[in-house]
């Protein structure tokens, strides 16, 4: 019960690594606010939870509106008053050629993944700090590390999100509130599904690595124990995470690697 009676306040929890976190959060003896845009797909993991004698505080909103964003933070203190845990997890990936996606699809995406982290964060933070302490963790990527065909924007909302949330945590230091930053690899999800195109609509196709990649329950469990033991940093996945060091020590390795990927 690493986090028993905690306030656990988890976005994208409707599906994939969000809708793991929030299972693997009641196992913690965690108390639950979760939240996704997606209303039907989150109701499902409340009920699930409740059903597990948790308590849950359904709290869809929109992490591209800033209003929307205000508003939830609003009635979480209304309803529980602080939040012990803060897990910036929601999200949306890419797959369309830079050259060929518009403006707009950028926008987007850097609203959702980078935007919608920092105002939610920046928003919960004087709680935080008025209570005393808290854990603060953000779902970056591999691809915060790396660039990576198909990746353009969402690698770019990753990166932001690393120096961001890197920056926060030094800053925060001596104030007893920790900043994880979880790096998963392949997971299986349904994010390459929900993935946007040039087009701005869902790419609709699961990602033969991402099918094969480890199961969302692993990556919660190593997620949620690395926040809990306040790592900086976690890598999480198989064997895809060497990309990560042979990017770093063997860089011109790394281009050649990532140059026999054909764009589908």
């Amino acid at each position: 019960m690493k986090f028993k009676d905690k306030i656990i306040w988890i976005t994208g929890a409707a599906s994939g690594i969000g809708e793991a976190l929030a299972y693997k959060s009641v196992e913690y003896g965690g108390k639950l606010i979760l939240s996704d845009i997606d209303e039907p797909g989150l109701a499902k993991v409340v009920s699930a939870c409740e059903s597990s004698g948790a308590s849950v505080l359904n709290l869809p909103f929109d992490l591209s509106s800033g209003e929307s964003i205000e508003k939830a933070v609003l009635r979480v203190m209304e309803h529980f008053g602080r939040v012990d845990v803060l897990i910036n997890n929601g999200g949306i990936s890419q797959r369309s050629l830079t050259w060929e996606t518009p403006l707009e699809v950028d926008y987007k995406i850097m609203h959702i993944n980078f935007f919608g982290a920092v105002l939610l964060t920046k928003a919960v933070l004087p709680y935080m700090m008025e209570q005393g302490g808290g854990y603060i963790a953000a779902t970056s990527s591999i691809t915060g590390k790396f660039g990576f065909p198909l990746r353009s924007a969402y690698a770019a909302s990753k990166h932001a999100t690393q120096g961001f949330f890197e920056t926060l945590g030094i800053e925060l230091a001596g104030r007893n509130i920790s900043v994880t930053i979880a790096m998963p690899g392949r997971v299986q999800t349904n994010i390459s599904m929900h993935a946007l195109t040039r087009e701005g609509t869902p790419h609709g196709k699961m990602d033969p690595g991402q099918a094969t990649g480890i199961s969302a329950d692993l990556c919660a469990r190593k997620y949620l124990d690395a926040v809990y033991k306040k790592k900086h940093e976690v890598l999480i996945g198989g064997k895809e995470l060497m990309m990560v060091h042979i990017r770093r020590f063997l860089p011109s390795l790394f281009y050649r690697l990532a140059g026999r990927i054909k764009p589908e």
